[in-house]
């Protein structure tokens, strides 16, 4: 059940205005970024295109990719989780640093990682649950939180913040000098992306729905009125709501309340 039931009207709706969508063979969408090319995963190599651009990479000796961070499409993260390693890419997906952690003077295991700023990669250390930075240039790494004391359930991160929403479904965030909030409560998500710290889109059922925590009067909910009755996934970024099926990605705009 949402916990926030008590706010939300079934009458909030946000109309999605398709805008696009074309038919895709990949095993998973990733996003676009900010030049208009789109990522996806295919057999386990990562690409990147655009109209009849395309770039590609891909290790056969890592194992399967298990997260991807485009925030800097300069220097794209590639983490592969079973060989405790990140490769960094560029702009046409050329190797320009690997990293495996089990080669660093202090033992990291990672299980959630993202970019941060000035050379720094956002790390979740298993090994001790704690939350730090590692500046992959001067390979140093430091500790910003203490320990977390309940399993991450969904996390996500931008340049200057690390959050994380645990399995009773709080959600926190922690910043680069290690100052951790708690932002509240979720609701009951299948697939969820945060916005910023007051704001997110969750899925439940097949529903989408757009949620902003900080209003006075409580949290607002409210229904994304989309074509697709099953996807798999979804992103949002900048006004723009893409749909992955297993088929095709469609978009929409979307104005938020």
């Amino acid at each position: 059940m949402c916990p926030f039931v008590d706010t939300f009207s079934q009458n909030q709706k946000i109309n999605a205005v398709s805008v696009s969508h074309y038919t895709i063979d990949v095993d998973e969408f990733l996003g676009y970024d900010s030049f208009g090319y789109s990522y996806q995963i295919k057999n386990n190599v990562f690409s990147k295109t655009k109209g009849s651009e395309i770039f590609e990479y891909k290790s056969v000796s890592l194992g399967r990719i298990t997260k991807v961070d485009l925030q800097n499409p300069l220097k794209i993260v590639l983490f592969y989780e079973d060989f405790n390693t990140v490769v960094l890419l560029d702009n046409q997906l050329n190797k320009m640093t690997e990293i495996n952690f089990s080669q660093s003077n202090i033992p990291i295991v990672v299980t959630f990682i993202g970019m941060s700023t000035q050379n720094q990669l956002w790390i979740y250390n298993a090994l001790n649950q704690q939350i730090g930075l590692y500046d992959y240039l001067n390979n140093e790494y430091k500790t910003v939180s203490t320990p977390l004391t309940d399993a991450i359930k969904y996390y996500q991160t931008d340049f200057n913040t690390f959050y994380w929403i645990d399995k009773k479904n709080n959600w926190f965030s922690c910043d680069i000098f290690g100052k951790t909030t708690a932002l509240g409560q979720t609701a009951d998500f299948d697939k969820i992306e945060i916005i910023n710290a007051h704001q997110y889109i969750f899925s439940k059922a097949n529903l989408l729905y757009f949620t902003d925590i900080s209003h006075t009067n409580g949290n607002v909910v409210s229904r994304i009125e989309i074509l697709e009755k099953t996807f798999d996934k979804f992103c949002y970024k900048d006004q723009i709501l893409s749909i992955f099926t297993t088929k095709e990605i469609l978009n929409y705009k979307i104005v938020t309340p």
